[in-house]
C-alpha cells in the first residue's frame, strides 16, 4: 500500500511538472509571437524620449503608462502621487584645453544634480589626475586649492559582471565633488562609467554635503579621459576650461503608475513587478529603464492573453524618480506599510533589455532554494543563474525580512555602453532579447503565484 501511494505521488508530481512545463512554453510562445513590449518601447522612446523627473516628458510618460495599462482591461489602474526633484541641464556643456596642437575639446556632460559654472562663464584651473577619493583625501589642501580634480579610475575590465565593476568605482561619481570641495577644488571631472572606449559622456547622480561649498561636476567620455590623461602626463601645468548651465528647481508633483489583476484566492496578498518610468535626460532611456517598464507591463499582457487567473493579486508598478531620489520606490513602500499590505514577492527589471540569464535574489536561503527547484523549467530558455544578490533600487524599500525581492539578471556585457548616455536609444534594444526577458519574468511570477508561501 505504501509503495502504491509513493507511486501515485510520483505520477502526480510528474503530471504537475508536465503542466508547468507546458504553461511556461506557452508563456514564451506568446511573448515571442504576440508581445506588445517592443512597440510600447518604441512609443515611449520615440514619441516621449528622455524622462527626467520633473520634466514635461516625465509627465507625458505618466499619461502614457496609464493609457497602456488601461488598454489591458485590468481590474484596477491608478496613479500614486509623489513629490520629485526637478533639475535641468540647460544648454550643452563645454570643455577644452590648449596644447602645442592648439585648442582641444572634450566630450563632457554635467553630472545630475550639479550646480552650474555660472551664467556665460568658464571655470579655469590646472588639472590634478587621481584614481580615487582616498587619493584626494591624502593630498595637501594647498595642492588642491583652486584646482580641477580629474577622477580617472576606470571600471575594472577583469570583472565578468559589469555591474560589479560599476559598483567598485561609482563612488567617485557620486561623492567625488563632495570630497574635492573640502580640499578647496573648484570643479571635478569624472571618467564616465563605461567599460569600452567611446565618445559618449555618461551622466548620473552626484551629491553635495550640506554646509559645504558646492562645486560643478562633469563626466568626460572614456576616450576624452584617455586623451586628457595623456596630456596631463606630458605637460607640467594643463589648464582646463569648463562651462555648464544646469539648475535645480523646487520639487514637483509626479506619480507612480499602478495596474493590478486581483487574485482569485488571496486578493489581499500581492506580487509586485516593475521598472522605473523616469530616465536621465540624455538618449531615450531605452535600456535604462524603458525596457524594464515594458517588460513589466508585458507580464500582465501575457497573463491576460493566456487567461491565467492568478491566486494572488499581481500588481505592476511603473516607478517614478529612481534615477535621482528613489522617491517612487520609497512612496510605494510607505503606502504599502500604511495600508498593511502583505507582499509575497517583488520583481524588478532594471538592468537593460538584453538576453536574460537568471535572477538575483535578496531574501532567505529557503526562498532562494525554493526558486532553484524550478531550474529545469527555465533551462530550455537559457535561464541558469539563481543566486543571492541585489534585486533593485525601486523595490528595495519593501524589504521587511519576509518579502522576497528579485531582480531580472540579463547579460551585462553591453549595458554600460548605453547607461546614462546619448547612446541609450530604442535602436540599441533587440526585440527578441527584450521579449525573452518579459517571458522569463512572467514564468517566474506564474510559478511563485502557484506555489509560494508567505511565511518561510
Amino acid at each position: 500500500m505504501k509503495r502504491f501511494s509513493l507511486f501515485l505521488f510520483a505520477l502526480l508530481t510528474i503530471s504537475i511538472q508536465a503542466q508547468d512545463s507546458k504553461t511556461v512554453r506557452e508563456i514564451y510562445d506568446i511573448a515571442l509571437t504576440e508581445s506588445e513590449a517592443y512597440e510600447n518601447l518604441r512609443e515611449l522612446c520615440k514619441e516621449i524620449g528622455p524622462r527626467l523627473s520633473g520634466s514635461e516628458q516625465a509627465d507625458s510618460a505618466v499619461v502614457w503608462g496609464q493609457r497602456v495599462l488601461e488598454k489591458l482591461d485590468l481590474d484596477t489602474v491608478y496613479l500614486q502621487e509623489i513629490l520629485v526633484p526637478h533639475w535641468e541641464r540647460g544648454r550643452k556643456e563645454r570643455a577644452y584645453f590648449y596644447n602645442e596642437k592648439g585648442k582641444n575639446t572634450l566630450d563632457v556632460c554635467a553630472l545630475g544634480g550639479s550646480i552650474a559654472t555660472g551664467m556665460n562663464q568658464f571655470i579655469k584651473g590646472d588639472v590634478i589626475e587621481v584614481q580615487s577619493i582616498e587619493e584626494v583625501n591624502n593630498l595637501e589642501d594647498s595642492l588642491v586649492k583652486g584646482k580641477i580634480i580629474f577622477y580617472n579610475r576606470p571600471m575594472d575590465p577583469k570583472k565578468i559582471s559589469t555591474f560589479s565593476a560599476y559598483g567598485s568605482c561609482v563612488d567617485q561619481r557620486y561623492a567625488g565633488a563632495m570630497e574635492a570641495a573640502k580640499k578647496g577644488a573648484i570643479a571635478v571631472v569624472v571618467r564616465s562609467m563605461n567599460v569600452r572606449l567611446d565618445d559618449f559622456p555618461h551622466t548620473g547622480s552626484m551629491g553635495y554635503e550640506e554646509g559645504m561649498d558646492s562645486i560643478p561636476a562633469f563626466a568626460v567620455s572614456t576616450n576624452g579621459a584617455e586623451y586628457l590623461s595623456e596630456n596631463i602626463a606630458k605637460y607640467e601645468h594643463l589648464e582646463l576650461n569648463l562651462k555648464s548651465f544646469c539648475k535645480s528647481y523646487p520639487d514637483k508633483i509626479s506619480h507612480n503608475v499602478i495596474g493590478e489583476i486581483r487574485g482569485s484566492e488571496f486578493p489581499d496578498e500581492y506580487i509586485t513587478v516593475g521598472g522605473h518610468l523616469d530616465s536621465w535626460d540624455m538618449g531615450e532611456g531605452a535600456h535604462d529603464d524603458g525596457a524594464g517598464v515594458v517588460q513589466s507591463i508585458e507580464v500582465l499582457h501575457i497573463l491576460k492573453k493566456l487567461n491565467i487567473q492568478p491566486k494572488h493579486s499581481i500588481r505592476v508598478v511603473l516607478f517614478m524618480n529612481e534615477e535621482n531620489g528613489n522617491r517612487g520606490g520609497k512612496t510605494y513602500a510607505e503606502s504599502a506599510a500604511t495600508e498593511n499590505e502583505k507582499h509575497l514577492m517583488a520583481l524588478e527589471s532594471d538592468r537593460g533589455g538584453f538576453s536574460p540569464r537568471g535572477f538575483s535574489v535578496k531574501g532567505t536561503e529557503e526562498q532562494l532554494n525554493s526558486i532553484k527547484k524550478w531550474t529545469d523549467l527555465f533551462e530550455p530558455y537559457g535561464i541558469h543563474e539563481f543566486k543571492m544578490g541585489f534585486a533593485g533600487v525601486d523595490i528595495n524599500p519593501l524589504e521587511d525580512g519576509k518579502i522576497c525581492l528579485i531582480g531580472l539578471s540579463p547579460d551585462s556585457q553591453r549595458y554600460f555602453d548605453h547607461h546614462h548616455s546619448d547612446n541609450d536609444v530604442f535602436e540599441e534594444v533587440n526585440r527578441r532579447e527584450l521579449v525573452l526577458g518579459a517571458a522569463s519574468m512572467t514564468s517566474l511570477i506564474y510559478l511563485i503565484d502557484k506555489y509560494w508561501l508567505y511565511d518561510f
